[in-house]
């Protein structure tokens, strides 16, 4: 496989990957062109080599710096945007997994939290949602605790770890 090739599969591939981690497919793909690229990128060389509109770009941008693992780069001598993405993948898993923990499982938390604290009146069906809705807020609280003790611990705390379990 050519170098042309191998690129364009990997950008595809992360790009289609992306909604796992809780973003579109434009953004992982700009993220991953960013992420092999060996320099700062500018929204022009982006929208050429991923075929994508000004606006398009420019809003995924945004977002992923709004997730801190894109940020602006100055050029020497240029006027225009140049962007950049973290290039370690364990500090880049950190900061999707803090942002995925803010956006989605914290405001399910408070939602599990509230049901689980309605007045039992008594009745089956109340007793059953309090049950059920106290056992799954436990088990989101502490599967967030446990995944930001991960991501909190030391650079490479997680690969040690892992590395540890598989041998």
């Amino acid at each position: 496989m050519e170098y042309q090739e191998a690129k364009e599969k990997f950008i595809n591939t992360w790009g289609s990957l992306g909604t796992l981690w809780g973003i579109n497919k434009a953004m992982a793909q700009i993220q991953s062109l960013l992420f092999i690229s060996t320099k700062p990128l500018s929204m022009e060389e982006i929208m050429a080599e991923l075929k994508i509109s000004r606006g398009n770009t420019s809003m995924n941008l945004r977002q992923l710096m709004d997730w801190g693992i894109v940020t602006k780069e100055l050029v020497p001598g240029e006027r225009k945007e140049f962007f950049a993405t973290e290039k370690d993948v364990q500090e880049l898993a950190r900061h999707i997994a803090k942002e995925r923990s803010r956006r989605e499982i914290k405001p399910v938390i408070k939602i599990l939290k509230e049901v689980s604290s309605i007045e039992d009146d008594g009745t089956a069906k109340t007793k059953e949602l309090i049950k059920q809705t106290k056992a799954l807020f436990d088990l989101a609280e502490t599967a967030d605790t446990m995944m930001n003790k991960i991501v909190n611990q030391e650079h490479n705390w997680i690969t040690k770890s892992l590395l540890k379990l598989i041998k």
